[in-house]
């Protein structure tokens, strides 16, 4: 396993590893399924508990036949790069020690909302 050397440089963009290349093999039914071969470490973390401790936003998303009922007459729609964006939102400098994550390289803070925290999708 090829693992590398020094994951600081991946501190600037939030911890975003590069993803491997697929293969195709064919299943136990004889369909054909893509598969991804690891050979790099993958930066995993569970915020269940920080997620319990946090107090709710309020800010539903809207229920997608509500969206597109606002759509359904306008003539123009413009879309956007989710991921980049949602990568892009900063964390306050005195909430950046929650995230804290300890690896056998050393231990990081993300200064960006990672995936898997309750409310950073209504702060999206």
């Amino acid at each position: 396993m090829e693992i590398e050397s020094d994951p600081t440089k991946r501190g600037e963009k939030g911890m975003v590893l590069k993803k491997s290349k697929m293969i195709v093999v064919r299943n136990q039914q004889d369909e054909m399924v893509s598969m991804r071969i690891q050979n790099s470490w993958q930066v995993c973390i569970d915020y269940k508990k920080l997620n319990q401790a946090t107090r709710k936003d309020h800010f539903p998303l809207p229920f997608v036949d509500q969206v597109l009922e606002k759509l359904a007459w306008k003539s123009n729609y413009c879309f956007f790069d989710g991921f980049s964006r949602y990568m892009k939102i900063h964390k306050a400098l005195v909430d950046q020690h929650k995230t804290t994550f300890t690896c056998p390289f050393d231990t990081f803070a993300y200064t960006r909302i990672p995936f898997g925290l309750c409310n950073a999708s209504s702060t999206f």
